[in-house]
């Protein structure tokens, strides 16, 4: 006999093993039950609280009896089997496969992650299908998870799966398979199909992932008995998570708001103790019989209107109501979730699309590389475009889906030369011989330079031999050291003496400049700056004077300029020269009459005597007498 405990195992129990709960129950089976053997089977069907106790069932008969308050560590336990029982507790068994600890797969597959190394890819489809065959509808990229690919509304049609590899996973070669879960991509796929007449919800892909390959999701469109009819996929939404790096190719169609499935009711029958007889014995052991009536609970998810969608275009989100009702007594209660387990709980959120919004549009060709050749880039016009064709800003386009405006372009290898200057003039020595150089380099056509090997054919020479002839009784200018600037600050000059010699071996010899004509005579002098000299003042010349006499005024213009002769106001205002000043002070000289004369050769005796004061000799000796007037105002003005 083989016992299994369903746990994450490498491989599926063989076919003839049995559950662990089946083997427990069995071992009451050569025990009596109310004075008779019965065999006995699991019942699951009991709260979760209880889910650790091993209840049993007579096979053949309505009734289960608890036969232990613990079934034996390990047995498993919950809606799942990776939940398993320990000391009469259902303990879940992480990710990590360490009992308790709480991880959990994330939406991409990571044992304890974030959900933050993927990215959801949804999408909702209608079309029309005109042709029979197969339509495809999206591509799932290798490596996603949690797929969902769901027909809303029920259609003649039949979703088909099929690997990239060719292989058929669901419904492929125009054969029709029954629900249940297939193997394929490296995953298990759960295929749902209503089999309720009056029900209106459509097939469904389930998988948990992440898949090694990357699949197709196909629409298979049966024949019609009326040909002209055009068949319509209801509405068919899908959604998976993929990695940052994962492809998606979206189908070219038309979204629409998913409709609302209708609420599906299930019946769970349980048993009910109605009564028992007196025992057989007044003492000691005897027996009763117990009466089970069979009875049931109408349990039923009660489904809400789905809410507007949260986006007045584009991909969006839409939620609703699910609670769980039960069905007694000709009314209806709302309980606990877990009385609606056995039913598949309906979503309550869902993507919806009311419209679509702006797109994205290839205004342009690509321009040419910027490079003529090795690597450069290219660019073209990519505009967020409306569906009346305005020109709107990218945040109304779906950025995940924005064609590049840039990529990358290889021109080919770049041609890869020598290149060289001309030879220096100079040689490395005065006299006899020396070495003179020139620059050279490897270069591509894109002036980027490599390294001297990277051109592989010979490299031109950098040095040459040279000679400035022999160095006995030789004639050259020789300079002497520049002298201190003369000025402290700003621009400046320093001299510096030539003089034309001749070296000998004795020495060296004075010669006449002309004797060095033939070379180039080095500078004499030369503009200096030690320093800055900040800012300082500046002014003209003095102006004319306003008066030639008797006092007048004279002015000139005054700036505070900086060392690129800019007006600043950095100079002390102290040391400000003066602008205006007084001029031609002295008294004017009086005109002389042409007319004045003396009359009398003797009128110098006149000015000696002092008789110039009279109206006669003023007039007789006139010009005798302006001259003396004229010396005496000087002299007063003077002391």
């Amino acid at each position: 006999m083989h016992v299994c405990i369903s746990l994450v195992l490498p491989q599926a129990c063989p076919p003839s093993s049995r559950h662990i709960r089946a083997v427990q129950c069995s071992s009451y089976n050569n025990q009596p039950f109310m004075g008779r053997l019965y065999e006995w089977e699991p019942f699951n069907e009991v709260p979760i609280e209880q889910q650790c106790e091993l209840n049993c069932r007579a096979i053949g008969f309505r009734f289960y009896v608890r036969q232990s308050e613990r079934v034996i560590d390990g047995t498993p336990c919950g809606q799942n089997e990776t939940s398993l029982c320990v000391a009469g507790k259902c303990t879940s068994l992480g990710c990590d496969e360490y009992l308790g600890s709480g991880r959990v797969v994330d939406k991409c597959g990571v044992c304890g992650g974030d959900n933050s190394t993927c990215r959801l890819v949804s999408g909702v489809f209608k079309h029309s299908l005109s042709k029979i065959g197969y339509h495809k509808i999206v591509e799932i990229p290798e490596g996603a998870t949690k797929i969902n690919v769901t027909e809303m509304v029920k259609s003649r049609n039949y979703l088909a799966l099929r690997s990239r590899s060719g292989r058929s996973i669901i419904n492929g070669n125009w054969a029709i398979d029954r629900p249940g879960k297939y193997e394929g991509a490296g995953t298990m796929f759960t295929y749902r199909r209503p089999n309720e007449i009056s029900s209106t919800a459509g097939e469904s892909f389930l998988a948990e992932g992440p898949t090694n390959e990357i699949l197709d999701v196909y629409v298979s469109k049966k024949i019609s008995l009326n040909p002209k009819k055009v068949t319509v996929v209801g509405l068919l939404v899908f959604f998976f998570f993929v990695s940052g790096s994962g492809r998606y190719s979206p189908p070219p169609t038309e979204n629409q708001v998913p409709s609302v499935q209708p609420p599906r009711r299930e019946r769970e029958y349980n048993w009910k103790l109605t009564g028992a007889t007196e025992c057989s014995a007044s003492c000691g052991k005897g027996q009763l019989k117990k009466f089970m009536l069979s009875f049931f609970f109408s349990f039923y998810w009660d489904i809400g209107e789905w809410s507007e969608c949260s986006k007045t275009c584009g991909l969006g989100m839409q939620h609703r109501q699910v609670l769980c009702r039960q069905v007694y007594a000709n009314r209806t209660l709302n309980v606990h979730t877990s009385r609606c387990r056995h039913l598949e709980r309906p979503e309550t959120a869902s993507t919806c699309q009311l419209k679509i919004c702006s797109e994205w549009q290839i205004r342009s060709e690509w321009t040419s590389c910027s490079v003529p050749c090795g690597l450069g880039q290219r660019s073209r016009e990519v505009h967020c475009v409306s569906n009346v064709g305005d020109f709107v800003p990218d945040e109304e386009c779906n950025m995940n889906l924005r064609p590049n405006d840039v990529e990358n372009c290889d021109m080919g290898a770049c041609a890869k030369s020598w290149f060289y200057t001309e030879w220096g003039n100079r040689c490395s020595a005065e006299c006899g011989m020396g070495v003179r150089t020139r620059g050279v380099l490897c270069l591509t056509n894109q002036i980027s330079s490599l390294p001297l090997e990277g051109c592989g054919s010979e490299r031109p020479a950098d040095s040459q031999v040279c000679n400035n002839g022999p160095c006995e009784n030789r004639i050259e200018w020789f300079t002497g050291p520049w002298s201190q600037c003369s000025a402290e600050c700003g621009t400046g000059t320093q001299q510096r003496s030539v003089v034309c010699l001749m070296k000998s071996n004795e020495g060296f010899t004075v010669m006449p400049p002309y004797e060095c004509s033939s070379l180039d005579k080095p500078l004499r002098q030369q503009s200096c700056s030690l320093k800055a000299c900040g800012a300082k003042w500046y002014h003209t010349d003095w102006s004319a004077c306003s008066k030639t006499c008797e006092g007048g005024f004279r002015v000139r213009e005054v700036r505070c300029l900086s060392d690129d002769m800019l007006s600043r106001e950095g100079c002390d205002v102290q040391l400000k020269p003066e602008e205006k000043e007084d001029c031609n002070p002295e008294p004017c000289i009086p005109l002389i009459d042409e007319n004045c004369r003396d009359k009398y050769f003797n009128c110098n005796v006149v000015v000696q005597a002092r008789l110039c004061v009279y109206d006669y000799y003023k007039t007789t000796c006139c010009a005798s007498c302006s001259r003396v007037a004229h010396k005496q105002s000087t002299y007063r003005r003077q002391s």
